[in-house]
């Protein structure tokens, strides 16, 4: 299964196979996770002539465990937490933790955004793209931010993912596309021959790049 795909822009042609139902449709909408979803994204939307558009989030994650969340932010003063990860922590450990990542979230917003508006999902079909699916961490936090959003539906589209995570996001979505299931998992970037790290220039340039799609414009 290693280098199942050249690069992210042949891995979003594959997955949009799997999301041709959703072509041409105006309330769909495409949603890069920046960074390393963004090129897989753009790909996915230009394939079924459908909007793109980008969505930060940040993770709030546990200071000596970041991969462990006790929450997430996204755009527009967006917050989800974990109830059950946050009752843990001391009250100044989670302030910085905020500080820190509504910093680096504003500062993406007006990186990638560039005069956009500001993102609405309400009624919308948000189709939530990444590059892979690990642990699923990151997937969770877009998906409760997309549901927070008011998306009408709300679907996880990877192009390749881990039995666990997988099952683990399933219940939380109303679909899930993911064409490549290996197992053992061990990392994303065993999937990809070009797996570099994706810029904010990258990110810009794929955004321009979604402006010509002409229908449901976000």
């Amino acid at each position: 299964m290693e280098g199942s795909f050249r690069d992210r822009a042949s891995a979003g042609l594959a997955l949009a196979e799997g999301l041709a139902g959703y072509a041409w449709r105006p309330e769909v909408v495409v949603l890069g996770l920046v960074r390393g979803g963004m090129p897989v994204a753009a790909a996915v939307a230009a394939r079924l002539g459908v909007a793109l558009d980008v969505l930060v989030i940040r993770k709030l994650g546990v200071p000596w465990a970041p991969e462990v969340a006790f929450g997430a932010l996204g755009p527009g003063g967006v917050a989800v937490r974990n109830d059950d990860v946050a009752a843990r922590l001391e009250q100044p450990d989670i302030e910085r933790v905020l500080a820190r990542e509504e910093a680096e979230l504003a500062r993406r917003e007006e990186r990638y955004r560039a005069g956009r508006p500001p993102l609405t999902l309400r009624g919308k079909v948000a189709v939530l793209v990444d590059d892979g699916l690990a642990t699923g961490a990151t997937a969770r936090a877009a998906v409760a931010v997309a549901r927070a959003l008011d998306a009408a539906r709300v679907v996880l589209a990877v192009p390749v993912g881990s039995a666990r995570a997988l099952s683990a996001l399933t219940p939380l979505v109303d679909e899930l596309v993911c064409p490549v299931r290996p197992e053992p998992f061990g990392a994303v970037s065993q999937f990809y021959d070009d797996f570099h790290q994706v810029t904010d220039g990258e990110v810009a340039a794929a955004l321009r790049s979604g402006d010509v799609h002409p229908p449901g414009t976000v």
